[in-house]
């Protein structure tokens, strides 16, 4: 059995279900979630996500509690040993990620400052 705290990306059990849920009823063929991230915010970089058509050939492949997650490879260390899951609270539902490359974050929550995997200090080891 594999070792979560080295997993790539794991789901809780709350994300896997309605990732699950988001899938079987898209009305179109799903290849399976996509996650990445993005350049922008006043942070510096976003969280992306979307239901994926198709896995891309250099695609990393991860499959948890019956979800395909699918990572392109210029992702893969911002988002080493990151969970992902699903808060609902009052006001609002929404997926989450709890990253432990993620050094900062804006006060509106929509971006991030995120280290690369292996990176100390903006020094490569």
């Amino acid at each position: 059995m594999a070792n979560p705290q080295f997993a790539v990306l794991s789901l809780t059990e709350a994300a896997a279900e309605r990732a699950r849920k988001l899938i079987e009823t898209a009305g179109r063929p799903v290849a399976g979630l996509r996650v990445g991230v993005k350049k922008g915010g006043c942070a510096g970089m976003s969280y992306t996500m979307d239901l994926a058509e198709e896995v891309q050939a250099a695609d990393q492949i991860i499959e948890d509690q019956g979800v395909k997650i699918l990572i392109a490879p210029q992702d893969l260390m911002f988002l080493l040993g990151t969970k992902l899951d699903f808060e609902t609270t009052p006001l609002q539902a929404s997926f989450t990620f709890q990253n432990p490359n993620q050094t900062g974050a804006c006060g509106c929550g929509e971006s991030v400052s995120i280290t690369p995997a292996g990176e100390v200090q903006g020094e490569a080891v």
